[in-house]
């Protein structure tokens, strides 16, 4: 199974790809990129990047819940929650 990357190692990385470019400035693209990710999911909407996979939310009803380490039920609130679903070409090289 493979590791997980951080947010600094994926700078990292493309601060090595990108010797032209200064950690400052890749970290500044990097939070754009996030930022108008989560600006866009905030208003509702739906982020699709060809090839990779597409951000959108989904709602949650309100439910009840247990508490795992008392047993007793909890009341869960709605809420919406961020899903992700990988494009084609991102699920075909997984799958080589």
């Amino acid at each position: 199974m493979g590791e997980a990357v951080i947010r600094s190692e994926l700078v990292q990385k493309l601060c090595e790809d990108h010797p032209d470019l200064t950690a400052k400035e890749i970290e500044r693209v990097v939070s754009a990129f996030f930022d108008s990710i989560i600006g866009q999911l905030q208003q509702g909407g739906r982020v699709e990047l060809r090839g990779f996979g597409a951000f959108s939310t989904r709602d949650r009803d309100a439910r009840k819940g247990r508490n795992p380490r008392t047993g007793d039920a909890v009341d869960v609130s709605a809420k919406r929650v961020p899903y992700f679903k990988p494009g084609k070409e991102m699920r075909e090289r997984l799958n080589v």
